[in-house]
């Protein structure tokens, strides 16, 4: 009787164990690829499933979005411009079955794709480009990573350039162009005002030489001006004809005074 016993329990305990063996649980962000003797038979989950102890084997394959520094790269522009440039690139498994048997390790393989394609793409570009056209080059980038990626299951979804370090010259080069290019439209704006203010004043003079009491007004209105502001200074406009005519009149006066006459010695006989 005990023998019994002790066989159904040993036989309890081999089901029990098997049972446990053969029971798997994947959560709704993983799938488990199935290998029977080396075959692939299919990717199941999420949930609770089976499989045969010793003959299956499962393989965990997370389908959550991976984000991944880019390690700083050197990089060579194509001005010649030595920066150091870091990124990000977002990724995550679309296939899991590719992404285990086409590839050793889907992880490393997208990081090591993303470093030399940002080396590569970059050294395309000026380093203006690669400053001011930073969506462009984060879509190439994107798109030539994921047509690479994409035979190993894996679907890219974004990249990112974050930082670009220049060097200390290079700094000081930029900060002395946009020191001049500040100084050049200001320049260019002074002009313009001159420019919009010296016509103004062509047509406020037209209009004062057509209407001459309309030049009297504004002189009245400007001493008023200047009687306000509580001075001793008294201002007698004078226009600048009269002050051309008393010079023409000097002149003239000048000219017709008579020089007087040259003397001249006796002749002594001799």
């Amino acid at each position: 009787m005990s023998n019994s016993i002790l066989a159904l329990l040993i036989a309890a305990g081999a089901v029990l164990l098997l049972l446990t063996a053969s029971v798997r649980i994947v959560p709704e962000y993983e799938r488990g690829v199935i290998f029977r003797l080396g075959r692939v038979i299919d990717a199941k989950g999420p949930g609770l499933f089976f499989i045969i102890p010793i003959v299956d084997r499962m393989v965990r394959v997370s389908l959550r979005t991976v984000t991944m520094d880019i390690p700083p790269q050197d990089v060579i522009t194509k001005d010649n411009v030595t920066v150091k440039v870091n990124a990000v690139t977002y990724f995550n498994v679309t296939q899991p079955i590719r992404s285990v048997i086409a590839i050793e390790d889907h992880i490393v393989g997208t990081s090591q794709i993303a470093q030399t394609t940002l080396r590569s793409i970059l050294g395309q570009v000026d380093l203006d480009e690669l400053l001011i056209k930073r969506d462009e080059i984060n879509q190439r980038l994107q798109q030539i990573i994921d047509d690479v990626t994409d035979p190993w299951g894996v679907k890219v979804t974004l990249v990112e350039v974050k930082d670009v370090e220049l060097p200390e010259a290079m700094r000081r080069a930029m900060a002395r162009q946009a020191e001049a290019e500040r100084d050049r439209r200001a320049k260019v704006i002074h002009a313009i005002g001159e420019y919009e203010a010296a016509a103004n004043l062509g047509k406020a003079a037209e209009v004062l030489e057509a209407h001459p009491a309309a030049m009297q007004l504004r002189v009245l209105s400007t001493m008023a001006e200047v009687a306000s502001e509580r001075n001793s200074t008294l201002i007698f406009p004078l226009p600048i004809e009269l002050l051309r005519l008393v010079d023409t009149l000097t002149a003239q006066a000048d000219g017709a005074t008579p020089r007087p006459a040259a003397t001249t010695r006796p002749a002594h006989d001799t």
